[in-house]
């Protein structure tokens, strides 16, 4: 539906425990129900569909909203917009490639347990 560009790429998330079901990892031949919620892990965020309707073709992207429901809770999406604003300021065009310092700055921010630590509640006062 989408959510992977190519289905080895699908596949790839599935075997490496991308792609989950009521907590329970998912196998590339999983069938789906209508009714079904599932989430997926890209990067930071962690997306969550469910399934509207099934079908046997492969759909274009205009058709994909009347097969799958986008689910994903907004602090998941705040972390999203976060990431792509600390892209935007990290380095100027031009400069070149990251450092390994750098590099390693990038993945420690990209982490988990780097999130854990931020509290989102905060703002709600």
């Amino acid at each position: 539906m989408r959510i992977y560009k190519t289905r080895s790429i699908a596949a790839d998330a599935c075997k490496n425990g991308r792609v989950a079901m009521n907590g329970i990892q998912l196998k590339p031949s999983r069938t789906f129900h209508v009714g079904d919620t599932f989430t997926v892990r890209k990067g930071p965020i962690t997306y969550t569909y469910r399934v509207l309707q099934l079908t046997e073709n492969r759909l274009g992207a205009k058709l994909v909203p009347g097969y799958l429901q986008d689910c994903t809770d907004p602090a998941q999406l705040e972390l999203l917009e976060l990431a792509r604003m600390a892209g935007q300021s990290g380095r100027d065009r031009g400069t070149g490639r990251p450092t390994k310092k750098d590099r390693r700055d990038i993945e420690t921010f990209m982490s988990d347990s780097y999130l854990d630590e931020i509290d989102f509640d905060e703002d709600e006062e």
